[in-house]
């Protein structure tokens, strides 16, 4: 049956309705222009009609902007880890978090654009597929993307023992119960305001204090950091490449996360906003961060005993996956190839890297695993 493009308008207006009663409800809601557009894209007969404008929406979402825009739609429309069953209130609270403002300007500025955009890939894709070019740069479930799941276990073997990783394929804030979060920092330990969209800038925001409107009541690893300077003599002054520097995990703390080990690895380039990353510092900075665990595991209660690294220098700092996660990895396996107890994460947000993670096992190493993606 022939399937009609629907107009851009029709689609935001359904949007804006499943993102006022959110996932958990979508049940028996008549949304007839996103199911029969969910009909047409995802080619799924079996669902029931909610479940396949869920996958719709994710779909479209998958296709923003990784960043703040992908971030700030995933938490309005509760297809975040963890938020579906959340009110409207608290999804929007959320989302204005991700830029920074309030959440009267986003209600009426952000989430206009953001929905806006949803609704626009929507379009895209029931037009590519009424053209019989369905689905062009869409990850489906088979491609390793939203439907693949967001926790996966991988079995490795280090040092004669077999040992599972958890890989989390979501935003960096979205972690819970991992007691140490390992974050990209430049070696001046100058954190990126909250509205940027790196892992430093996520675990800043998230660990700020909020009143009920959302505005910020304490920057507590901002605060932390700079204490660390003054108390280390570092102040006003670059760090060694490898540095690691601990703060506590601020409002995250809320989510189990307990720690967070700031791992100097990035050299600003003078007169640019570019920086510089040598996989070297990476593996330096990863070795010590473990050491640090070492150090601190048996301060706390329960004593500290997970961790979880993002791949360290592939965003600002221009490392491909595949030499971020070798730099991180030969770090961690030396490391669990000696007997060590941490029960280790890895967290990333693009296919790919997850795939890259996930080839470890068999002996495979990094740069072996990307050239078997290619």
């Amino acid at each position: 049956m022939a399937t009609s493009i629907p107009d851009h308008a029709s689609i935001l207006g359904e949007i804006r309705e499943v993102r006022r009663v959110g996932l958990v409800r979508l049940r028996g809601r008549p949304l007839p222009v996103l199911e029969s557009a969910a009909e047409a894209v995802t080619a799924a007969a079996a669902r029931t009609p909610a479940a396949a404008v869920e996958a719709l929406l994710r779909q479209a979402v998958a296709l923003l902007d990784a960043g703040t825009l992908r971030t700030a739609a995933e938490y309005t429309l509760g297809l975040a880890q963890g938020t579906r069953d959340w009110p409207a209130s608290s999804r929007r609270a959320r989302a204005a978090s991700v830029y920074g403002v309030s959440v009267e300007r986003f209600r009426k500025d952000h989430e206009v654009m953001v929905l806006g955009q949803v609704a626009e890939h929507i379009v895209r894709l029931v037009s590519a597929k009424t053209q019989g070019a369905a689905g062009a740069g869409a990850p489906g479930p088979e491609e390793g993307g939203w439907g693949a799941g967001t926790h996966r276990s991988v079995q490795v073997r280090a040092g004669g023992r077999q040992v599972g990783l958890t890989l989390h394929v979501h935003p960096v804030d979205l972690l819970r119960d991992v007691d140490v979060v390992v974050s990209p920092a430049n070696v001046h330990l100058a954190l990126p305001e909250p509205y940027k969209s790196s892992v430093a800038a996520s675990l800043r925001r998230a660990a700020a204090v909020r009143g009920v409107t959302g505005d910020v009541l304490d920057d507590p690893v901002h605060d932390e950091l700079r204490k660390w300077a003054a108390r280390n003599g570092t102040s006003g002054r670059a760090v060694l490449p490898g540095t690691v520097a601990a703060t506590g995990a601020g409002a995250l703390a809320g989510q189990g996360v307990r720690r967070i080990y700031h791992a100097a690895i990035a050299v600003p380039r003078a007169g640019t906003n570019d920086y510089d990353v040598l996989p070297a510092d990476v593996t330096r900075a990863v070795s010590r961060a473990l050491a640090l665990l070492a150090e601190e595991s048996q301060r706390g209660t329960p004593p500290l005993r997970s961790v979880c690294f993002p791949l360290l220098g592939a965003g600002r700092g221009g490392l491909p996956y595949h030499v971020s996660l070798a730099a991180v990895w030969a770090a961690v396996e030396a490391e669990l190839a000696r007997g060590a107890p941490w029960d280790v994460h890895f967290v990333v947000r693009a296919p790919e890297a997850a795939a890259l993670v996930e080839r470890i096992p068999a002996g495979m190493r990094p740069d072996r695993a990307r050239r078997a993606t290619g």
